[in-house]
């Protein structure tokens, strides 16, 4: 059998606000165990790893400063191995950005004002 039917890949988009009841010095920590938990649960399997550019993305601010939410991609093996990852659209983000550089090509019509000539009343 082929590796592609043996494997499983979803996305999911993860919400971390419960990581801000923790006190500060520990919030990245407990975002690294709500993944982890999140893929046990949705996975069904307890091998879970995390890949590195998703551990990096969590971490480049800091322990105290987590992200809020993050979209993952999560692939379950043959093995029963689990590896979460950082899920990246690129697709959609290069539609997005031919349709801004078209809208700001729209030619705004020169539109001209007529000037109020100051009228003097003499008595």
């Amino acid at each position: 059998m082929s590796n592609v039917e043996d494997t499983l890949a979803r996305i999911y988009t993860i919400n971390f606000s419960k990581a801000w009841l923790t006190p500060k010095h520990k919030r990245t920590d407990r975002v690294v165990n709500m993944i982890k938990e999140f893929a046990i649960k949705h996975m069904k399997s307890s091998q879970i790893k995390i890949d590195q550019e998703l551990n990096r993305y969590i971490w480049e601010r800091g322990k105290t400063n987590p992200p809020r939410k993050v979209r993952v991609r999560i692939v379950k093996d043959e093995d029963d191995q689990v590896i979460v990852s950082l899920y990246e659209d690129i697709v959609i983000e290069s539609d997005s950005q031919t349709k801004t550089e078209t809208s700001e090509k729209v030619e705004m019509e020169d539109v001209s004002v007529p000037v109020e000539e100051s009228v003097t009343k003499e008595k």
